[in-house]
């Protein structure tokens, strides 16, 4: 059987990887934001409400992410490689495209929706131009190398949040040992009835009421940088990798694949899932939940994402012009568009100046509005895409980026063939 092209290949994992965020990302929108790392802080933490938290810890949660910062590697090699060819300044090219994307996220980040993640990669992916001209072993050996960076860490953030607070409950502890605990606690732990309340009466609100919150926490897309700006700069550079050496564009043999699906399923698979049962055990544990979501669960989800990559890319090469595959490859086309357009959508769904829906749901619930959104997906890129040449946000990132508006529209010679 032969391999998928390059550009079926990585749109259709770009188009699995906008679809699989929304997975997590509906709880961000939907629920208080502690609710995202514990579920018993709102939502629901039994029966259904528990069932979906732990399917999306142990199969989606961190790795659709780390699939889309795989794919941003490639595709930054993609641009700079093209304007190389075409006798432009690569660099400069791929420059100006970050700083289009910083100022678009942080338009998203400010006026849309606070859980922005195109900031940060605008900021990793102007990092990311050292070296992404390395080979693919150099490539490797560096992001291996960030990956424990990243991990140590976390472990020197969070590692030790448990010795905190057995020091602030000691029966000696001294004022200071409170006062540092209780500092935490407050951001890793359960908010308070009373805090919960703000947040709720904050997002079902009007606009001024939500935009004021956002612009008070201003720093926040920022602060992502120092939770996974190590491991999105690794996973860059992996994509980067993956696509020099065919990796991501299916070119490997199938033997291999299945190696690495195998591989990947049996080493991060029962251990995420081992890490979810404990935390359950816990009762979610204020400290035993945030260890699990940012320390344990780290370097397994990475195995994970590349299992998802892997047998993502074996189904495309059994079926590359299936009517599925082709309409997923055109929602990766516009992943931009489909990107923002989702938070456009959700969080008019659930803000009160649309409907209001802000902690209505419970997790499980708010897992029925996924479906359509997908469908609606897969229902307009295809056919956009048909007509005009870009998602109508890629059309608006080349344009900045560029300074220069971009043609649209297709020709029609274009459109009837």
């Amino acid at each position: 059987m032969p391999a998928p092209s390059r550009l079926i290949a990585l749109d259709v994992l770009r188009g699995v990887a906008v679809m699989g965020i929304l997975l997590m990302n509906v709880a961000g929108f939907g629920l208080p934001q502690a609710a995202y790392l514990n579920p018993a802080a709102y939502g629901g933490s039994t029966g259904a409400d528990l069932a979906v938290w732990a399917i999306g810890f142990v199969l989606i949660d961190g790795k659709m992410r780390a699939l889309f910062s795989l794919l941003f590697g490639a595709g930054m090699v993609l641009v700079i490689e093209r304007a190389d060819a075409a006798g432009q300044d690569g660099a400069t090219v791929h420059l100006r495209r970050m700083a289009a994307l910083l100022a678009v996220g942080a338009a998203h980040a400010y006026l849309i929706w606070s859980g922005d993640i195109l900031i940060p990669y605008a900021l990793v992916g102007t990092l990311a131009l050292a070296h992404v001209r390395r080979s693919s072993r150099e490539l490797v050996v560096i992001a291996l190398f960030l990956l424990v960076a990243q991990w140590l860490f976390l472990w020197s953030l969070v590692g030790g949040l448990g010795t905190l607070r057995e020091a602030a409950a000691a029966a000696d502890a001294t004022e200071g040992a409170v006062q540092a605990w209780r500092g935490v606690a407050d951001q890793i732990g359960i908010p308070s009835p009373a805090a919960i309340s703000r947040e709720l009466a904050t997002f079902r609100g009007d606009y001024a009421g939500i935009l004021r919150d956002r612009l008070g926490h201003a720093a926040t897309p920022f602060l992502q940088l120092i939770d996974v700006g190590a491991e999105t700069l690794a996973l860059m550079l992996l994509g980067a990798a993956g696509l020099r050496s065919g990796f991501l564009t299916g070119g490997w043999a199938a033997a291999t694949y299945w190696r690495i699906v195998i591989a990947a399923y049996g080493i991060g698979l029962p251990a995420l899932a081992l890490i979810a049962a404990g935390t359950i055990r816990s009762g979610f544990d204020e400290v035993v939940t945030v260890q699990a979501a940012t320390l344990y669960a780290a370097p397994f989800r990475v195995v994970v994402m590349l299992g998802h990559a892997a047998l993502l890319l074996l189904w495309i090469r059994l079926s590359p012009t299936f009517r599925l595959v082709t309409r997923i490859a055109a929602v990766g086309r516009a992943a931009f568009s489909n990107y923002l357009a989702t938070s456009i959508v959700m969080t008019t769904l659930f803000y009160g100046y649309g409907l209001g829906l802000f902690g209505h749901l419970s997790r499980a619930q708010l897992y029925l509005i996924v479906p359509p959104v997908w469908i609606a997906m897969l229902a307009w890129s295809k056919p956009w895409l048909a007509r005009y040449c870009f998602g109508p946000f890629e059309w608006l990132w080349r344009s900045i980026a560029r300074w220069q508006l971009q043609p649209f529209r297709r020709p029609i010679e274009s459109i009837e063939s």
